[in-house]
């Protein structure tokens, strides 16, 4: 099944974002679960969130890479929606 993750981060906390940005980066890479990945900007251009599409066996399993991320460790995010997705184009 395919998750989509929409994480926005809490305001003004693009520093957390940039001081753990490596070990997100090294988790997405080694997780061997992620299809797509890339930040939202906010109107400045600056990083101001997540998505993310894993490719994953249950929701369970979504949520316990969700808790294994360095992003999620460090507090930055405000919300994490979890959903089930379909693709359909692309």
């Amino acid at each position: 099944m395919r998750v989509a993750l929409i994480c926005i981060d809490k305001p003004n906390s693009l520093e957390v974002r940039m001081a753990n940005r490596p070990a997100h980066v090294d988790h997405l890479n080694a997780s061997g679960v992620v299809e797509l990945a890339g930040p939202f900007l906010d109107a400045q251009g600056q990083m101001c969130g997540s998505m993310i599409v894993l490719s994953v066996d249950s929701i369970e399993q979504a949520q316990a890479w969700v808790a294994q991320d360095a992003y999620t460790q460090a507090g930055l995010f405000a919300s994490v929606d979890i959903r089930e997705w379909k693709k359909v184009i692309g």
